[in-house]
């Protein structure tokens, strides 16, 4: 007999929440259960080692993708989706270096969403025509050289951090105070010292700095 797909789903919003059920009747994919919030998804992926973990890319007050990370060191046999409202290769690339398996859109259909759960729980790769997939095929020829040693500078270090968040120019500037042109200036300051070429590359690389 086969072993059963448990499901495990932190997701706070409770009417996205509701219509993931849904479509998941009938699919033979048991939701053994339901997180609100970020310490209890982890607490219940602990007790009941699911198979595939399905969590929110935008958890409150909390980082989704350190929780993602600390999933995958609690539960390393789980499968990790990201399901997020927003097409953002620079939330890819921190769902990536946070170790999740896949990202996925709301807008996916129900027929998406089951294959996708059942994809990532027989140990398969994202699907070619999902746009994780390309995402990642556009990435391992980005790392293919590798990040460079240059010294960044604490203010670089800083910007570095906020491109890792996913925040645009003018929010970086806005949060340390300074212009949009310094911020640019900064930007292309750490692409060359680090030899990088664009804000996922160093968004990736800043991911993987990170403590697990």
């Amino acid at each position: 007999m086969a072993q059963s797909l448990s499901l495990l789903v932190a997701y706070p919003k409770p009417v996205i929440r509701a219509g993931l059920l849904r479509m998941l009747e009938g699919s033979g994919i048991k939701v053994v259960g339901e997180a609100n919030h970020a310490r209890d998804a982890v607490s219940m992926a602990r007790k009941l080692s699911p198979t595939v973990i399905l969590i929110d890319a935008i958890l409150p007050g909390v980082d989704s993708f350190d929780v993602v990370r600390k999933l995958r060191s609690t539960v390393p046999d789980a499968k990790l989706l990201v399901l997020s409202a927003v097409d953002n290769p620079t939330y890819m690339a921190r769902a990536h270096a946070a170790g999740a398996n896949d990202y996925l859109l709301e807008s996916l259909s129900a027929d998406e969403l089951v294959a996708t759960i059942k994809n990532a729980a027989a140990g398969k790769p994202p699907g070619k025509g999902s746009r994780y997939a390309t995402f990642l095929a556009q990435l391992d020829t980005r790392e293919s050289s590798g990040p460079a040693s240059g010294r960044l500078t604490p203010r670089e270090q800083q910007v570095l951090r906020h491109i890792s968040l996913g925040l645009p120019n003018k929010e970086i500037a806005s949060s340390l105070a300074i212009s949009v042109e310094t911020v640019k200036e900064h930007v292309q300051n750490i692409l060359r010292k680090m030899g990088l070429k664009d804000r996922t590359q160093a968004a990736v690389w800043a991911a993987q700095q990170e403590p697990a």
